[in-house]
């Protein structure tokens, strides 16, 4: 059974950083592309960030400078260092895999930019 466990969400004050990770379990996923997509109140989930099995990397353009996507094969996880946070990136932050037709998704991690 696929599972993605979503951590190290929370509050932040503008100009911080945090980083996320996503474990996944269930089979091995280095040869398949993963991303971070969001949620935030009221709006459509968006894509943030995704990365290739060979590290490939892909950014919104509301975050490229600011966010890096990466992968541990060998632990079959996935990163999201955010720095220069802003108010505009408060959102549920999930995880995904495409595997074939199946999108798997984890349960997300809250991420507040506040002062």
């Amino acid at each position: 059974q696929v599972q993605l466990v979503e951590s190290g969400g929370g509050l932040v004050q503008p100009g911080g950083s945090l980083r996320l990770s996503c474990a996944a379990s269930g089979r091995r996923f280095s040869g398949f592309s993963m991303g971070w997509y969001r949620q935030a109140p009221g709006k459509q989930r968006e894509l943030v960030a995704t990365i290739t099995s060979g590290g490939t990397t892909n950014y919104a353009d509301s975050v490229k400078g600011r966010f890096t996507i990466s992968r541990d094969n060998a632990k079959d996880t996935v990163y999201l260092q955010m720095v220069s946070l802003k108010p505009e990136d408060t959102a549920i932050y999930y995880c995904n895999v495409a595997l074939g037709i199946i999108d798997y998704w984890g349960q997300g991690t809250q991420v507040t930019v506040s002062s």
